[in-house]
């Protein structure tokens, strides 16, 4: 696992919240908090100029909320949510967040999520294998084990919060790890992502509608934000 700090920031409009995940924070020596904000407007400029590791993010709060903060971001850092409010835990998942902690914060609650987070810091793919040629495979955490799949195999990926079910031409996994951290290892030229919670391989889709593409006649939609990146990507795929 690797030793380095990392970098916290807090958003939350509440000064309380504030205050007890800076005391958390500050307890723990792997972390340290470098920037700490009300609104999701001046969060959003912070992370732009910023590189940041983790970020504490409440869903409710003025002027924009979490979810829209993250629905925006093109590649938000690693996300731990906090609200009072049990119902959004199902959406947040669908953003690819670590973790989701609910007011009032517990310590051990706070450090089980912590836990997770450095865990797959320690264990990052993308710096311990670079990404690979097409006709390569990808090693990633099934279970127990870890296995090896041809990327050539692979359909398309689905994001299932820390995990990613893998749709390739022999069968389906699910496995342990981010989306943002799977998309890094494969090959650009190859795949993209043609939706927030999908990557796909460019050379098996068979038909591209308005708002989906097909593979293997499984409806994959495209998210606005993704739409002329993906159909350039397409062209020049025909092209050659």
């Amino acid at each position: 696992m690797s030793q380095s700090v990392k970098k916290c920031i807090i958003i939350d409009d509440e000064p309380a919240a504030h205050y007890v995940l800076a005391k958390y924070i500050e307890q723990n020596p792997a972390l340290v908090l470098v920037f700490q904000g009300y609104n999701g407007v001046e969060a959003m400029d912070y992370i732009k100029g910023n590189k940041i590791d983790l970020m504490f993010l409440d869903i409710d709060m003025p002027e924009i909320s979490g979810i829209e903060m993250l629905q925006q971001l093109a590649n938000p850092p690693r996300t731990i949510l906090t609200t009072a409010y049990s119902e959004f835990a199902l959406e947040s998942y669908e953003y690819g967040v670590l973790d989701y902690l609910l007011k009032p914060i517990y310590y051990p609650r706070f450090l089980k999520a912590i836990e997770r987070f450095l865990e797959i810091e320690g264990t990052n793919i993308q710096e311990e294998i670079p990404a690979i040629e097409a006709n390569g495979s990808i090693h990633v955490k099934v279970d127990s084990d870890t296995i090896d799949i041809e990327v050539s195999s692979i359909l398309y990926a689905q994001s299932y919060g820390n995990y990613v079910k893998i749709f390739t031409l022999k069968r389906n996994y699910l496995a342990t790890i981010t989306t943002n951290d799977f998309e890094k290892m494969l090959p650009s030229s190859q795949f993209m992502r043609a939706h927030k919670s999908y990557i796909i391989a460019l050379d098996k889709v068979d038909e591209v509608m308005k708002d989906h593409v097909v593979i293997k006649r499984n409806p994959i939609p495209i998210g606005i934000t993704y739409r002329r990146e993906l159909a350039e990507k397409l062209r020049h795929l025909i092209k050659n």
